[in-house]
């Protein structure tokens, strides 16, 4: 086995390997993106095939027509979706003649992420760490504080970035293909036949580190025949941590499992010999998870002063500098090392939910000789080295004084160094609400909860409800209140102040005022064009609409997806799968084809987990048609109330008509895209 510490490393190593794939590949991921470069430190590649993953994968099969390629991706959840590649499938799959398969894994339950980090070469060879082959990931030991190679398809740079990836033959290596098929299979896919493994040329530009070393393959699995879970992430981990007895040293993105600090607190009391070590970011990637795991990390860090041993384990973070240019090294690598005789490598971060709700597979080294404890601990220190700027035989030397040297090298004035972390957390309603659901030790299986929800009071609750909003939709209609909802007078009303500076306010206010009483929308836009011509008329439509949209989706967000819950039962659930979970796309379909009155889909969409930017982009696309064509008709409604001819009359109903084929128009063209994502 290797150890191959950052991207450049990984990325080298990888590619040199699956040049000599010759049957069948597995990449199992978390993300995947084809304009990936595949390249080792250089940054360039120098094979004569494309750079891009996505393009070299293709040429790859072409070189090799006996070769398959199956790649299988968490089916994201919308919020992820400004970060991740649109139609990724087509662009890894085309003109591969399906030898290259690409499948996107929505088989695990809401609230659940296939988190693995897996490439399987012909059985003999196999890829497991942190690393997904993405963007914003390549980076070289160094982690300069500005590299020209650091950067994203648009050309944006990044942060350094630091990970751990290792690479195994032998029986380590067929056991995760057959844990890789398992995954396919469970994603609903076929397995390919495939031949017997034969031994692949290891990369030359990864030295083998150790042989013969024994090793186990932990897993965190959801999706388990009986709806049991696997926890081997979490009980190998604690049963490592009770065995320690001199040092731990971890990396690791998140820190927020308490269960997993306060073993390490016992740990620490029982022995009082015993030291810690966490590495981990400054600061988190994004804003989404500064307030899911800010919180959780400060409770980690809180757990070991309540115990008492705060004085023992030290929390740093790497810093890099070049000149005046300081940046702090983004840790994204899940390791741990255990008094130098285990070692763990995988995708497992020390959150709650990579214990027991998302996919997850780690290695676990076990030292059987002296030999195998030097290349553990060969491997601890030359971690440390690369992030202090050091060799690793001075970190050698200083081995009994580790905490010392970290003090000396953040006060000397130097390129690199490990500073202390500080814990903060967020007092934000916001993380807090945040926190459960995006850090859940479990999966939120939201529709068994919804279905323990359903009973005789909510049917009762239902049926209120819903006889109320019946009965107020009807009495705009038949009742003397109808008066109130006819075109024409709300367009009088508005008439008098057309000229005016309050027209259009006026006229949003109607809007906004209209939405909590289930008014109809569509008499309001006519009324509104009528009243201030098609221009003026369609730009305070839109603006009222799209107002209204926003306070009743704050409304049903302040309800709370709880109670929807419990009025909708497993509807809810259903809802969240297959309109939520598509995000701008499903709001635009809605918006077309009228399931439902507006306001109701507004405080619906407000208590689900849609975010408000999809729920406001998708409201504006889907009413824009519409609106555009309603203000052409209102405009013509006021023409022929003020000048009945046969001409008006004919571009009254060219009007009506260009609404309803723009409507329809615009909905065949949303469905069909719908149905191709």
């Amino acid at each position: 086995m290797a150890v191959l510490n950052d991207a450049a490393d990984y990325f080298a190593a990888l590619r040199e390997a699956l040049l000599e794939a010759q049957d069948l590949v597995y990449i199992v991921g978390w993300d995947i993106h084809s304009e990936t470069r595949l390249a080792g430190a250089s940054g360039r590649a120098g094979d004569g095939l494309p750079e891009q993953l996505g393009p070299f994968l293709r040429a790859l099969v072409q070189r090799r027509p006996a070769l398959r390629i199956n790649i299988l991706v968490w089916d994201f959840v919308s919020f992820y979706a400004a970060e991740r590649e649109w139609n990724s499938a087509a662009k890894f799959t085309a003109d591969t003649d399906g030898r290259v398969r690409f499948e996107l894994d929505s088989t695990l339950p809401f609230g659940s992420a296939q988190h693995q980090k897996i490439v399987c070469i012909d059985g003999s060879l196999a890829f497991v760490g942190g690393l997904d082959l993405t963007i914003r990931r390549w980076d070289t030991s160094e982690h300069r504080a500005d590299h020209d190679s650091r950067r994203d398809p648009g050309g944006k740079p990044y942060p350094p970035f630091h990970d751990v990836q290792c690479l195994v033959e032998g029986d380590a290596a067929a056991s995760l293909f057959e844990l890789a098929e398992e995954r396919w299979r469970a994603a609903g896919q076929q397995t390919d036949d495939r031949r017997a493994p034969s031994s692949m040329r290891w990369p030359s530009n990864a030295p083998v580190e150790a042989e013969h070393i024994p090793v186990g393959i932990a897993r965190t699995e959801v999706v388990c025949p009986g709806g049991s879970t696997i926890r081997e992430v979490e009980r190998s981990m604690i049963a490592a941590i009770r065995s320690a007895t001199s040092f731990v040293y971890i990396e690791n993105q998140f820190t927020s499992a308490i269960k997993i600090a306060h073993e390490l607190a016992q740990q620490m009391q029982r022995v009082p010999s015993l030291q810690i070590m966490v590495v981990a970011p400054k600061l988190h990637s994004s804003w989404l998870e500064s307030q899911a795991m800010q919180n959780g990390r400060g409770a980690f860090i809180g757990c070991f002063d309540e115990a008492g041993v705060a004085d023992r384990i030290r929390f740093v973070y790497p810093v890099s500098r070049d000149g005046d240019k300081e940046a702090a090294v983004m840790v994204h690598s899940k390791l741990m090392i255990v008094d130098d005789r285990i070692l763990r490598i995988g995708s497992a971060n020390l959150n709650n939910r990579s214990m027991g709700a998302d996919s997850e597979c780690d290695l676990i080294f076990e030292a059987a000789s002296d030999e195998h404890r030097k290349f553990i601990a060969s491997v601890r220190r030359r971690l440390i080295a690369h992030f202090c700027g050091l060799d690793e035989q001075t970190v050698t030397q200083n081995d009994d004084r580790l905490p010392a040297l970290l003090d000396e090298m953040s006060r000397a004035d130097r390129a690199k160094t490990l500073r202390e972390l500080e814990a903060s957390v967020l007092t934000s309603t916001l993380a807090t609400m945040v926190q459960p659901v995006a850090d859940p030790e479990r999966p939120l299986h939201l529709e068994r909860a919804a279905s323990r929800m359903w009973s005789t009071k909510t049917v009762i609750g239902i049926v209120s409800i819903a006889a109320a909003l019946f009965g107020l939709a009807m009495a705009w209609s038949y009742t003397s209140l109808s008066g109130f909802a006819d075109t024409g007078r709300i367009s009088t009303l508005l008439s008098a102040y057309s000229q005016s500076i309050w027209g259009p306010p006026l006229a949003i206010a109607a809007f906004v005022v209209g939405g909590l009483v289930l008014f109809p929308v569509l008499v309001l836009i006519a009324a509104t064009a009528a009243a201030l011509g098609p221009w003026l008329g369609f730009v305070t439509a839109t603006a009222g609409v799209l107002l209204s949209a926003f306070i009743l989706f704050a409304i049903g967000r302040a309800l709370g997806r709880q109670r929807l819950q419990r009025l909708l039962g497993r509807r809810a659930a259903r809802i969240q799968d297959r309109a939520v979970g598509k995000g701008v796309l499903a709001v635009v379909v809605i918006r077309m084809i009228p399931i439902a009155p507006f306001s109701v889909v507004n405080v619906v969409a407000g208590a689900s987990t849609l975010p408000l930017s999809d729920f406001l982009i998708g409201t504006a696309l889907g009413m824009t048609p519409g609106i555009l064509a309603m203000a052409v008709v209102g405009a013509q409604i006021a023409e022929l109330a003020t000048n009945a001819s046969w001409s008006n009359i004919l571009l009254f109903a060219l009007a009506f008509l260009g609404w309803l084929g723009i409507c329809v128009g615009a909905q065949f063209v949303a469905t069909w895209l719908a149905g191709r994502r």
